[in-house]
């Protein structure tokens, strides 16, 4: 299997460290509010990735965190944490804000059909380990602290730079960051914040430095490295965390360690909506709900994230939703051929679908190049529309469909049959075309669409499909 490796800047032939797991972290939602299509785009492309280690035999063990503290609004650990944000707002606890934002994420992941990881961590639920990872820091002489918290001294850590690439003597103070007169490097970052001394916090816990609560940054470090060791295999997320939070993560596990910390970094790029990239801030978060209230399907959006490639930047329109639609429904007229009986000797083989199946399985292990797989499931769409299945490879058609919905998750193999009342009005209808009585073949045709049912006809008969 080959991934792209941020690290490198190319792509590798991937293999875990271990014979039977893989190790990968991903990094999960700040949950102090409904979640974009932006970061479901990213979700879903590490869903794939999971999956298609699945299906070759590489075991993902998957951590995935639930950030509910310590967030704060800028990369310079300045403004308000996120969740006390979320809670004022909303006129709740933060910890309300908490629990009810992870139970959404947790049912859109479900609605998405995305697989389960391992491990879902919560940042709150790990305090004990993040303050031991900062002590071992501040043994090795990494930190230092000042009015606001306890900071990670960048200067101490020579390789700070190489990971994002980035030019450290040409960043000016407030480029990146905010100013904070009291940092000793801009590129500085907060490990412990310590609670405002004019009220009380909903979020707080002790600690050998005072009273406060962690950074962003330290929780992942933290949490990975608990469940997974010290050298992950893979670490995931978006784009955006490359020259912040990936990097601080990098610097804090490896300062502690002097081990790499991700031997491979798998990033997903941007998605874009006329131009600009998807954000609350911008007023163009779209969610699922509004995705679903315009009358698309959960599942076509799911195409819709696999039409391009995960390190390509994507741009999202309704009416490229509404192209992935029409798409996924010639899918779904391909699956209800398992309920059907066309194409005889000259249909596909179960050779035939073997050979798709090891197409598909090549574009994913190739990067998990998700379009050209989706070109070849395209390509075996029209062959069962024109040639239709022989009879003796219906039981490999059926495992085709489950094997495709395990690593692109499109729930093909779960569209049902029709009902006999429906396949009755189906056979009426092709009487009456062979027939010629075009007035109750038309209106018979009306009645199984007002139940969703579409046919399509062919020189060998009707063929339903779901509307």
């Amino acid at each position: 299997m080959k991934l792209y490796n941020t690290l490198t800047r190319s792509v590798q032939d991937f293999a875990p460290q271990s014979s039977d797991k893989t190790t990968i972290y991903t990094c999960g939602p700040t949950v102090y509010d409904y979640p974009h299509i932006g970061n479901w785009f990213t979700y879903v492309r590490e869903d794939v990735l999971i999956r298609t280690l699945t299906t070759v035999g590489l075991n993902p063990d998957w951590v995935m965190n639930i950030t509910d503290v310590g967030h704060l609004v800028s990369d310079a650990d300045e403004g308000e944490d996120k969740l006390e944000k979320g809670a004022k707002r909303e006129g709740k606890t933060a910890w309300e804000v908490a629990e009810f934002y992870t139970e959404y994420f947790v049912r859109g992941m479900e609605k998405l059909n995305m697989l389960q990881p391992t491990r879902l961590t919560k940042a709150t639920e790990h305090i004990a380990e993040q303050i031991d990872l900062i002590k071992k820091l501040e043994e090795k002489g990494f930190t230092y602290t000042i009015s606001d918290g306890v900071y990670y001294d960048t200067s101490k850590f020579p390789r700070y730079a190489e990971f994002a690439r980035l030019e450290l003597n040409e960043q000016q103070e407030g480029a990146r960051v905010e100013a904070n007169p009291e940092k000793r490097n801009p590129t500085d970052f907060a490990l412990w914040k310590f609670s405002p001394k004019d009220h009380q916090r909903d979020m707080e816990w002790d600690s050998p430095w005072g009273k406060g609560f962690p950074g962003w940054h330290i929780e992942c470090s933290a949490m990975a490295m608990k469940y997974l060791g010290e050298t992950l295999d893979i670490h995931a997320g978006g784009i955006d965390h490359i020259p912040v939070h990936h990097t601080n993560e990098i610097a804090q596990s490896e300062a502690v360690t002097g081990k790499p910390f991700s031997r491979f970094w798998f990033h997903a790029n941007h998605i874009m909506i006329n131009g600009d990239k998807i954000a609350k801030s911008a007023g163009n978060g779209i969610t699922l709900e509004d995705i679903t209230s315009a009358g698309f399907s959960i599942e076509a959006f799911r195409l819709l994230v696999l039409e391009s490639h995960y390190r390509t930047q994507s741009h999202f329109s309704w009416e490229t939703l509404e192209a992935a639609q029409n798409r996924l429904r010639s899918y779904y007229a391909m699956a209800a051929m398992r309920w059907q009986s066309f194409g005889g000797v000259d249909g596909l083989t179960e050779a035939d679908m073997e050979a798709y199946k090891s197409a598909i399985q090549t574009a994913l292990e190739n990067d998990l190049s998700t379009p050209q797989a989706l070109a070849e499931l395209s390509s075996l769409a029209e062959g069962v529309s024109t040639k239709g299945i022989q009879e003796s490879s219906r039981e490999a058609f059926d495992n085709l469909l489950i094997w495709i919905d395990e690593v692109l998750g499109l729930r093909l193999s779960q569209q049902g049959d029709i009902n006999d009342h429906q396949k009755q009005l189906v056979e009426e209808r092709e009487t009456a075309r062979v027939g010629k009585d075009w007035s109750t073949s038309d209106a018979v045709r009306d009645q199984l669409a007002e139940q969703g049912v579409g046919v399509r006809d062919t020189a060998q008969g009707s063929i339903w499909y779901r509307l």
